[in-house]
């Protein structure tokens, strides 16, 4: 989003550390012409990553269209196209950068407090950014389009559960099923109360739940 957008993201967006699950971008070249041009390329980029955020947020799923979101980029459809094939495919290019920089672990997680952040860090993921609302919004696409399942399960869901459960079975020094069962039953009702009872992910709330089943 731009600088003025009403969700207040940075225009300099994290990158991913695994590139090939998103659109290639485009190269620096050493002349001066060239060089310009892919500056301008990664600005046009960035306007409609950032637009296609704000617009799901205003208008959900099905209002969001690419005309709106060249409109609100202040780029040409062609462009869009040249980069992406579908709104799907821009929204999911905004979850994986997004999560690269608000999904994240310590480097070496040691204790259950580990575990413990990154549950509430994920709540206000899912819940308030709106990268949140990209991942509700492509999850209920999901149920009905199989490519959109295969792309975020294959592109981002799975390698995320099985970072997690490492990163969860080291933090406590339990066994590797017992760490993905303990996932499970963290995770599945932020999932529930985001998206079927539609209802806030509030510390209160998450840390009710951890204490259920994590140490202080």
């Amino acid at each position: 989003m731009s600088p003025t957008s009403n969700h207040g993201r940075s225009p300099h967006r994290p990158a991913r550390e695994d590139a090939s699950a998103i659109a290639a971008q485009p190269r620096t070249a050493t002349g001066s012409s060239s060089a310009n041009s892919s500056r301008r390329s990664e600005a046009a980029r960035l306007a409609v990553l950032n637009a296609a955020d704000d617009l799901l947020v205003e208008h959900g799923f099905e209002g969001l269209t690419i005309e709106g979101i060249a409109a609100a980029a202040g780029v040409a459809k062609q462009t869009i196209y040249r980069w992406w094939k579908s709104k799907v495919d821009i929204l999911f290019d905004n979850l994986v950068l997004d999560a690269g920089s608000g999904l994240v672990w310590p480097t070496d997680p040691a204790d259950p407090a580990d575990l413990r952040a990154y549950i509430h860090r994920f709540a206000a993921f899912l819940g308030t950014e709106p990268a949140g609302h990209v991942l509700q919004a492509l999850l209920g696409h999901a149920q009905l389009d199989p490519r959109t399942a295969e792309l975020l399960h294959t592109g981002f869901l799975d390698a995320l559960r099985a970072r997690d459960v490492a990163h969860t079975r080291t933090a406590l020094g339990i066994p590797e099923d017992e760490a993905a069962a303990l996932l499970d039953a963290l995770l599945a009702p932020l999932y529930h109360r985001a998206l079927v009872l539609r209802l806030p992910l509030d510390p209160a709330y998450v840390d009710g739940l951890l204490d259920q089943h994590v140490p202080r």
